[in-house]
């Protein structure tokens, strides 16, 4: 190949519930890029082919999630490929889905607090793959029993942190039915010494019995404390006022009487 026609630098994998994309540097600039995906046992596979682009989607060249592979960037002149001659390339770090894809936010479904127990009922993110029938697998379905997710709940105003496992999409947790409860959940792999945890879900907190003192905190209380003796205060004193300036008033009023 050509040596002064530059190769990839920076090469980085981004993958998020499978959907795997590729990055490198620099944009390129009277040549290409082609990417080859490479794996351990399945055929050599071209994507992104001729692009001038520094990224490329190569989640359907992953489709086996077990398998570990690298990726070659090709450096490919404006003139084409040489049948006789490979064009200079860079190799990515080695990749594989099923150890490295991050588990993306699980989707609340809805949530309910009855007496002393709080229930969250959630989805699966779901991955690009699909099944024969046409509908999109969730991570679920690849990881199986690898998979588990972890709830974090606690006291509305609380920065006291509880958390539950399941292997289902369904918490059902002991709460003080008292107060109300704020949680987020996420999926975690046990079984992975890196990227364990996954993405946190959006918090939500119930509103159940909630109350003026749980939306606002007892400083508005005392704050109108304050000002509800303030009111009371300054009515008294004007009511004694009015009442003994009344009483003057009459009294000048009979003086004239006494004199007659």
């Amino acid at each position: 190949g050509d040596p002064e026609l530059p190769t990839a630098v920076n090469i980085t994998w981004s993958s998020i519930n499978f959907k795997t994309i590729l990055q490198w540097q620099p944009k390129p600039s009277g040549y290409f890029y082609t990417v080859e995906i490479h794996g351990q046992t399945s055929d050599t596979k071209k994507k992104c082919i001729l692009t001038s682009e520094t990224e490329c989607d190569v989640t359907d060249a992953l489709r086996n999630v077990k398998e570990t592979y690298t990726a070659h960037i090709l450096s490919v002149p404006s003139s084409g490929m040489d049948n006789f001659e490979e064009p200079p390339f860079a190799v990515s770090e080695k990749f594989t889905p099923y150890s490295q894809t991050v588990l993306g936010k699980p989707e609340v479904q809805n949530y309910t607090q009855k007496g002393s127990e709080l229930k969250v009922v959630f989805q699966d993110p779901l991955t690009p793959y699909k099944f024969p029938n046409g509908s999109f697998q969730s991570i679920r379905d690849i990881f199986q029993h690898d998979l588990e997710y972890k709830i974090y709940y606690w006291k509305d105003q609380s920065s006291g942190k509880k958390d539950a496992t399941t292997k289902s999409d369904v918490f059902e947790v002991s709460i003080d039915g008292m107060k109300n409860y704020c949680f987020y959940i996420q999926g975690i792999i046990p079984s992975r010494r890196e990227d364990r945890n996954g993405q946190e879900s959006t918090v939500h907190c119930t509103s159940v019995g909630r109350n003026i003192l749980d939306e606002y905190g007892a400083e508005v209380f005392i704050i109108i404390a304050v000002i509800a003796i303030a009111v009371i205060t300054l009515v008294t004193v004007l009511s004694v006022f009015l009442c003994k300036r009344k009483k003057a008033k009459a009294a000048r009023e009979k003086e004239p009487l006494n004199g007659v």
